[in-house]
């Protein structure tokens, strides 16, 4: 006994520090990640809280420490429940409209196999362009007096269907949020089209021989093996929609009226405008706290649907 344990004991020692070598390799390679994310991430994030409990315009050390005003203040700003309705509508919208067309045109193109190579470069172009570009593009087409939406409803003799599209309050956010869908809808053809790759064909023709339809195997097969993938693309779509910014701030500014405005841009005017940027701050901090709830309530809600393929 002696000499197997004089024998065992050399080779765990042995692996002890096999184990303590890898962790000090892993943690040599992790030490750049984790110190980026505690400066650029982390750092920010704290500092920004703590500008939530100040008052001050940004210039010189005129700063005052007013505890919880602007939180108070920013609980009872109709301009911020407004803009967070705006972004809730948003995200909606996004949801219903960019994931069922994204996994339809996914299905449709893994269908048809290599000959649908030309169709995904068509289709993914709207992602490949400025957010910027599209949204002084979109609002062209929108003008109401030069732009080619209200001249073809014009020129087919419906000239009552002709509206100032980005300065009518009633149209203003669904004219914009149908060109964010238009601009992301390609990113979740992508995103559905890599889930589907990885699909066993001896799923579908195992379906096939039972006799079973195509709407029976994307209902009954299809989408249970997608499941991981709709959770991703519905946190993804989220996310995005609550802390969207840059097409609503080129195409309307937040306006006309507030009737566009979404958290982004009210903070954005409160700092950059109205040089606020205690308030600014609170309001970031806000977007962030509200964005963690939602995507922590969504994954909680879809576990609760999960299936086995």
């Amino acid at each position: 006994m002696s000499l197997v344990t004089q024998r065992i004991r050399p080779q765990a020692t042995l692996t002890q520090q096999t184990r303590r070598s890898n962790a000090l390799v892993a943690a040599v390679f992790l030490l750049p990640a984790v110190l980026m994310l505690l400066l650029f991430l982390l750092y920010p994030l704290l500092a920004n809280f703590r500008l939530s409990f100040v008052e001050w315009n940004g210039l010189g050390n005129t700063a005052k420490y007013v505890g919880l005003q602007n939180w108070v203040q920013l609980v009872h700003d109709p301009v911020f429940l407004r803009a967070i309705l705006n972004n809730l509508t948003l995200a909606a919208l996004s949801i219903l409209i960019q994931l069922p067309l994204g996994l339809t045109l996914a299905f449709m193109l893994d269908k048809a196999g290599r000959g649908s190579v030309v169709l995904k470069v068509l289709y993914f172009l709207p992602l490949l362009m400025s957010s910027v570009a599209i949204g002084t593009v979109f609002k062209n087409l929108y003008d109401p007096n030069f732009g080619p939406l209200n001249a073809v409803l014009r020129a087919i003799h419906l000239d009552g269907l002709a509206r100032d599209w980005l300065g009518d309050p009633a149209l203003a956010m669904a004219s914009v949020i149908l060109v964010v869908c238009w601009q992301n809808i390609p990113f979740y053809m992508l995103l559905f089209l890599a889930g589907l790759s990885g699909m066993p064909a001896e799923l579908r023709e195992a379906a096939t021989l039972d006799g079973a339809s195509e709407s029976v195997i994307f209902r009954r097969i299809t989408i249970p093996f997608l499941q991981g993938t709709i959770r991703t693309a519905l946190v993804l779509s989220l996310i995005g929609s609550l802390r969207y910014f840059d097409l609503i701030f080129v195409m309307t500014g937040g306006g006309p009226s507030g009737s566009s405005e979404v958290m982004a841009t009210y903070m954005y005017r409160t700092v950059f405008s109205g040089f606020n940027i205690g308030y600014g701050a609170a309001i970031s901090s806000a977007m962030f706290v509200i964005v963690i709830i939602a995507s922590a309530l969504t994954l909680r809600a879809t576990r609760r649907f999960e299936t086995e393929v």
